[in-house]
């Protein structure tokens, strides 16, 4: 039997390095920690929806331009 699983991907990483950020940097304008922007640009944590709609004020960008989900079959 196949499943589909959904894969989070962003472009967090990115958008913070063009503004010449530190993770450190971005979590402190954001009120979260350096780990939890790691956790964020390595996609093993998807942020909640308030966190995300703060990352896509900050950066200027629709919340579709910064995360996208990827969907792929996979077996039970």
């Amino acid at each position: 039997m196949t499943s589909t699983l959904y894969s989070v991907r962003n472009t967090v990483r990115k958008l913070r390095a063009s503004k010449g950020l530190s993770q450190g940097q971005l979590g402190a304008a954001l009120g979260v920690s350096r780990q939890t922007i790691n956790a964020i640009e390595t996609e093993r944590y998807t942020p909640s929806l308030p966190l995300a709609f703060s990352l896509a004020r900050f950066f200027e960008v629709s919340i579709e331009e910064m995360f996208h989900v990827e969907d792929s079959p996979a077996d039970e």
